[in-house]
């Protein structure tokens, strides 16, 4: 019982996608940290991430998705819009922010929701 729930598809994925809202936050983080570097390139999680996770969760495979591979790298599409060739916008990055955050709090529920099914199954009482 406790095994299928872990072993679920979607328990899978959910897990997967708040491993990147977490890394996306620090690649967040570090560009507006970076907002006045002269040079520094917009880092954002791989744009290979969501087609391979497509792919993986078309195989319902949860130990493929577990494993898709999630990395911070540059972003091409952000292009530098002063001299000092800096392409971190801070009206962007806020923004992007505010995204990441909405993702995360319902990818915490969705897993929060799983494990209160399981401790319902356990107890017998909800809460």
């Amino acid at each position: 019982m406790i095994d299928a729930l872990f072993s679920q598809t979607n328990y899978a994925a959910t897990k997967r996608m708040l491993d990147v809202t977490e890394l996306r936050h620090d690649a967040i983080a570090s560009n507006m940290a970076n907002l006045d570097t002269p040079g520094y390139k917009r880092l954002d999680v791989s744009p290979t991430f969501t087609n391979d996770l497509k792919q993986a969760m078309a195989a319902k495979d949860p130990d493929r998705i577990s494993s898709v591979p999630i990395s911070i790298t540059e972003d091409l599409t952000a292009r530098a819009t002063g001299r000092d060739g800096n392409s971190v916008q801070l009206e962007t990055e806020l923004v992007k922010m505010s995204q990441n955050t909405i993702e995360h709090s319902l990818e915490t529920q969705l897993i929060t929701g799983s494990l209160l099914r399981l401790k319902l199954a356990i107890s017998g009482r909800p809460s």
